[in-house]
């Protein structure tokens, strides 16, 4: 086993680090920013469009690492408040799957020309398509749910961590390409409401993730770690929604209506089932019904 991954009930004793290798780090890690800035500077410059979905999708990423770190102090969270959170995310990922991307791929298809029936038949294959994408990713990758955990028994502790990895990848992409694609098909302010409420969602989601691998048995600082690199694939799905949907107009109804529908599998297939798992269905809906309402206030507000 791994000695990095191996589950243990408190973190090891801190590792101290010379000046010169303290140093090394800050210079390589104020590099990497200098490098991503320039880099975004030219994207932003050549693709504004995909230049603002990363920064919506890393946005998401982040809240989704902030989300993480009370792993670090406190020891857990009852189930009950668990539950709320995951309804909570469930709410706004349903109302941004209905205002910020449904509604605004049925305009797009109506732009194109097409009358009421049409455009309501290809908005709803494309909400098919992404639900179907989204099965096929979970029936042929083997994953762990983030509480009910794998079936069997006696699973070595690196594969668990990877199973892990893979059931937060399937679950943080559509919400990565729904930033992409909402900032390709709407204009900048409904596009930036879509990524926040995303990301206000996403610091909850982190820390039910990082409680999730603690329970599993793994220490405080690798739970952490990997709820917030669950992060990453965001700013992935983002920058490639963006890119293949906003240079086509032919494109946006369909790329709409995929990640949104690749939204409502997970939120039907993943989050509300954990959430009514433990008996408290009653504090799931509620906070369900809260971050539906707030994410209704965000798209109204500022869409």
């Amino acid at each position: 086993m791994h000695p990095d991954i191996r589950p243990r009930d408190e973190a090891g004793p801190a590792v101290r680090m010379s000046p010169l290798k303290r140093g090394m780090w800050t210079f390589l890690a104020l590099a990497g920013i200098a490098a991503f800035y320039q880099g975004w500077h030219l994207l932003h410059t050549h693709h504004p469009v995909v230049g603002d979905a990363l920064l919506g999708g890393l946005a998401a990423a982040g809240a989704t690492a902030l989300g993480t770190l009370p792993i670090l102090f406190c020891r857990t969270l009852s189930d009950r408040t668990q539950d709320t959170m995951l309804g909570f995310g469930a709410g706004i990922m349903l109302a941004a799957s209905a205002f910020s991307l449904v509604i605004p791929a049925l305009g797009a298809a109506s732009e194109l020309g097409l009358g009421r029936w049409a455009a309501g038949l290809t908005v709803g294959a494309a909400i098919l398509l992404g639900a179907g994408a989204l099965m096929l990713m979970d029936q042929r990758i083997p994953h762990e749910h983030f509480i009910k955990g794998k079936e069997g028994k006696d699973a070595r502790a690196l594969r668990r961590a990877w199973l892990f990895a893979f059931a937060i990848t399937l679950h943080n992409f559509p919400e990565g390409l729904a930033i992409g694609v909402g900032y390709a098909g709407n204009d900048a302010l409904r596009a930036s409401a879509l990524a926040l409420g995303i990301s206000i969602q996403d610091v909850p989601e982190g820390l039910v993730i990082a409680i999730a691998l603690r329970a599993a048995g793994y220490s405080r600082g690798f739970a952490a770690a990997l709820g917030a690199a669950s992060g990453l694939v965001e700013p992935i799905g983002a920058v490639l929604g963006a890119a293949l949907v906003g240079g086509s107009a032919q494109l946006l109804p369909w790329g709409l209506g995929f990640a949104a529908g690749a939204m409502l599998f997970v939120i039907s297939h993943e989050i509300i089932p954990e959430s009514h798992r433990k008996g408290h269905e009653a504090w799931a809906t509620s906070g369900l019904m809260l971050g539906f309402v707030l994410m209704t206030l965000l798209d109204t507000a500022l869409g």
